[in-house]
């Protein structure tokens, strides 16, 4: 009995992020728990039984999204073309999350003392992503006698991936950019582009 509540609890909690990721999305802004406690046709308190303030929520689904990033990792981690590739669709495909949620991890690692335990958690499943990659990263440099090193280079692919999320989710270049599909393919390649060698 006290396995199906439990599996009940989580389910729901699941059911919660879920609305609360496609509200933010929507949206394209903040929103409110009295916002998603009507979505989803619950008490408020329901939703504080779950995530102790809106921070809570917005942390977990920053998690899970590492997760999602993690899962890509695991997959594609003797490819690094392809997992260069699916990383940053996985981004540029959904613009706005990725530019939303690290506006939010900015504005939460800068004001929030409380959610050390989450922070902690999460630093610990990039971490993991990391070094999923690690050696597929350090064998890719070594082939072209980079001086890169590794966390150079998966921050270039960020860097890369991130600047180009920006360029496609402005309303002003969206206008201006022509093929979406040709622009996302061209910051593909240039992240893959050959490494700085060692001269």
């Amino acid at each position: 009995m006290n396995t199906v509540r439990q599996q009940n609890f989580q389910l729901r909690k699941e059911k919660i992020l879920a609305m609360a990721e496609t509200l933010l999305l929507d949206n394209n802004q903040d929103i409110t728990l009295a916002e998603l406690a009507s979505e989803l046709d619950i008490a408020k308190g329901t939703i504080y039984k779950h995530f102790k303030s809106k921070n809570q929520l917005y942390l977990e689904l920053i998690i899970l999204n590492e997760k999602r990033l993690l899962e890509i990792s695991k997959k594609y981690k003797n490819n690094i073309k392809t997992y260069v590739s699916q990383y940053m669709l996985y981004n540029m495909l959904n613009s706005n999350r990725t530019i939303l949620l690290h506006v939010i991890e900015e504005r939460l690692t800068n004001n929030e003392r409380k959610l050390k335990e989450l922070f902690e958690q999460l630093y610990k499943v990039r971490e993991e992503r990391i070094i999923e990659i690690k050696d597929m990263t350090d064998d890719y440099l070594k082939s072209f006698n980079s001086a890169m090193s590794i966390r150079d280079y998966l921050s270039y692919i960020w860097t890369v991936t991130y600047g180009a999320s920006l360029l496609l989710n402005s309303t002003h270049y969206q206008k201006a950019i022509g093929s979406r599909e040709r622009l996302i393919k061209l910051y593909i390649n240039q992240a893959l582009m050959t490494p700085d060698k060692i001269s």
